[in-house]
């Protein structure tokens, strides 16, 4: 007996349950089954090994330093007793990351990394140093590229972050806190996120990747890859309390990079594809206020007169389902797939109406409503426009006028006109088209006064003497 209760609290207690593998019964024709309970169980767990994806990427990823002319605030106080003794003011020094994405010395970083720096430097993971030449930069995105003269440089592989799915491993390359060559690792937890962060400009495009792995002050500008070390991502922003890391990071993906940096090399600056419509998410109380049969697709509120949406034959109440056989779903993605693309590029977009669909075939406009490419000489001023939609007429309360989409140093900049700035009127004379601006503008005429409203509806008169 004690034989027995010892044989059995050894099975009971001691030996592991093994996995079993069972037969399915004979079926008629004689053919034996065989078949497992849970495959997955019998699988051996092997952990993520991210050795060599750090080992390649690391060295594809730089320290972006930065340099800008600080100022002296002045004492009328102190002046009054001592004399204007007035120092050299202290330069402003800002840091960050880059990626660099092509052997003859092209590198990606975001624009707030850059933003006001008069001298860039670019340290290598190898420790050599560069000065940087910015190529240019696109605020509406975010991004910014650089470039540098040196041998040897190893590249990251651009992926694509389309294909990105939820809950796959990636790792972010930067340097927080100034501390080069960090890599940390996370998965995605989401894609196409509109966070507002990149101002209130119409045009911006936001639809980031959200991942957990941590980032922090300096990873900006860093790279987002996958588990093969391709680019998916450019690291961007983080959201919390602190503004230190709490979980969320984003990046920008990477088909937007791919595009930016393409027109930035070819073109010197973004080549905008504009449908001509201001959009919002669907939302349940949108579906029952239009009669829509379902919470999809992407609302277009308002429509450009004259735009390239309208021509197509696209109204006010439309609702966008798909792109170029992409579906759509949020204004993010919208934006992500128009940001793929240029003025006078062809794209077919379906549209449900009245709960019917149709297929509408759009030629994309540029910001003047052209289908050209525009180029760097085509500022006016020392910026470019857009028209007004109806919906912005309203809400100002004019009936003409241009917004400021882009600007640079110039005669407009000098005066502290910024994106989103609109222009009435200059020398008394109404502004309706870019027409308007280019003919005061070659006409030699001398400009002594800009009338306009600002982003927040205050009205301005600049004297210009």
């Amino acid at each position: 007996m004690g034989a027995a209760f010892a044989l059995a609290g050894y099975v009971m207690l001691v030996q592991k349950p093994g996995i079993v593998m069972q037969e399915s019964p004979t079926v008629k024709n004689d053919t034996h089954l065989t078949s497992f309970e849970n495959p997955s169980a019998i699988r051996s767990v092997v952990p993520v090994d991210f050795t060599m994806v750090a080992e390649e990427t690391v060295n594809g990823v730089v320290h972006v330093k930065v340099e800008a002319e600080g100022q002296v605030s002045s004492n009328p106080f102190y002046e009054f007793f001592y004399g204007d003794r007035s120092q050299r003011p202290s330069p402003v020094l800002g840091f960050g990351s880059g990626v660099i994405i092509s052997d003859d010395g092209y590198i990606v970083t975001n624009n707030h990394v850059i933003s006001g720096a008069d001298k860039i430097e670019v340290i290598l993971n190898d420790k050599r140093t560069f000065t940087a030449e910015l190529v240019g930069t696109d605020p509406n995105t975010d991004l910014a590229l650089l470039k540098v003269k040196a041998d040897h440089l190893h590249s990251v592989p651009l992926g694509n972050s389309h294909d990105v799915k939820l809950g796959q491993w990636v790792l972010a390359i930067g340097n927080p806190f100034n501390l080069t060559s960090t890599v940390t690792a996370g998965i995605v937890s989401a894609k196409g996120r509109n966070l507002g962060i990149l101002g209130n400009n119409r045009y911006r495009v936001e639809s980031f990747i959200q991942t957990d792995a941590a980032l922090n002050r300096g990873n900006s500008g860093g790279a987002l890859v996958d588990t093969e070390g391709r680019l998916i991502g450019i690291t961007a922003a983080i959201v919390s309390a602190t503004g230190e890391y709490s979980g969320n990071s984003f990046a920008i993906p990477v088909d937007i990079v791919k595009k930016i940096v393409d027109d930035l090399k070819e073109f010197g600056r973004v080549q905008r594809a504009i449908l001509g419509v201001s959009i919002i998410d669907v939302t349940s109380e949108l579906v029952e206020e239009n009669d829509l049969s379902n919470i999809e697709g992407v609302f277009i509120a308002d429509i450009t007169e004259g735009g390239a949406a309208q021509d197509a034959g696209i109204m006010k109440g439309d609702v966008v389902l798909v792109v170029n056989g992409e579906n759509v779903n949020s204004v993010s993605e919208l934006q992500q797939e128009f940001s793929k693309y240029r003025p006078g590029d062809k794209v077919s977009v379906l549209i449900k109406r009245k709960n019917k669909t149709k297929q509408y075939n759009v030629v994309l406009r540029n910001l003047d409503g052209g289908t050209n490419i525009v180029k760097t000489s085509d500022y006016l001023l020392g910026a470019r426009f857009s028209k007004l939609s109806k919906s912005e007429k309203e809400d100002y309360q004019v009936s003409n006028g241009l917004k400021i989409t882009d600007i640079k140093p110039g005669m407009l900049a000098d005066l502290g006109f910024k994106e989103g700035y609109i222009i009435i009127r200059i020398n008394n004379t109404k502004i309706a088209s870019v027409t308007d601006i280019s003919r005061i503008s070659d006409s030699g005429e001398k400009i002594n006064s800009i009338q306009g409203i600002r982003p927040d509806g205050m009205e301005f008169s600049y004297r210009i003497r």
